[in-house]
């Protein structure tokens, strides 16, 4: 089974909210997202609606040819609207409104009721429901347990530590207990009937590195990608459609 990618366009949307035009066009840049190979449109509708609004969601739900994948916060307002809107994928995040991205995996355990409760409601609306965590055997095990069909892992730690220089021995160390890490915590999922997807700091080139990560068996382990930043600076330079054609690319061909 084939990886497939996601294009997260938050960042599309900061653009226009900067001086609050109606351009860069939300469903345009998704068309050509598309157009390029992403098989999945993933946004992040955040509390303080500082790139992506409801009226986004609403239209790509209603547009899109490919999945729709929205990320929130395990709120109750958030989920009365996924519910209403029905995306094919909801990742539940944590979010804090100072923080510039999102900083780290949920807290699980500290929030075990409440993030239960939200999965419930989505999943007896047919939404899948993804957690995006740390890459250990516990989040996976939680998030297995609180009835999530699979996890993102948060890929920061390991996309830091490769982007601070070849040439550094101890970010290069630190990328492979990271890559282990995420290695591990991959084969664990599978083991436990849940899908490791994965996202949060990933360029052109370290995704090479995640998308030859295989089991004993040749095969893939994560089988998602969601990447948003790194592909909206390139296309500012090359174009959506040619910045997405580069990542699957990469993805497929590492």
């Amino acid at each position: 089974m084939l990886p497939r990618l996601g294009v997260n366009i938050d960042h599309i949307a900061t653009l226009r909210q900067l001086r609050g035009t109606k351009y860069p066009d939300i469903l345009t840049a998704a068309r050509l997202a598309e157009k390029g190979g992403a098989e999945q449109i993933t946004v992040h509708l955040r509390e303080d609606r500082r790139h992506i609004q409801e009226q986004d969601v609403k239209i790509l739900r209603s547009e899109l040819r490919v999945p729709l994948n929205l990320e929130m916060a395990a709120t109750e307002e958030m989920t009365k609207f996924a519910t209403r809107i029905s995306p094919d994928w909801v990742c539940l995040v944590p979010e804090k409104r100072q923080e510039l991205t999102t900083e780290g995996g949920l807290d699980l355990s500290g929030n075990q009721k409440r993030i239960e409760k939200t999965i419930a409601t989505l999943r007896k609306a047919k939404i899948k429901v993804s957690c995006f965590v740390e890459p250990t055997l516990q989040a996976v095990k939680l998030s297995k347990a609180l009835g999530a069909t699979a996890v993102e892992f948060h890929t920061g730690r390991f996309c830091i530590a490769t982007q601070e220089g070849s040439g550094s021995s101890r970010a290069s160390s630190r990328a492979k207990s990271e890559l282990e890490r995420i290695r591990k915590a991959s084969l664990y999922a599978i083991k436990q009937g849940i899908l490791p997807h994965a996202g949060h700091g990933i360029d052109y080139e370290n995704i090479r590195t995640l998308a030859e990560l295989e089991n004993e068996q040749r095969e893939t382990l994560i089988q998602e990608y969601n990447i948003g930043h790194a592909i909206v600076c390139r296309a500012a330079l090359v174009g959506m459609e040619r910045a997405v054609r580069e990542m699957v690319s990469a993805i497929l061909a590492p």
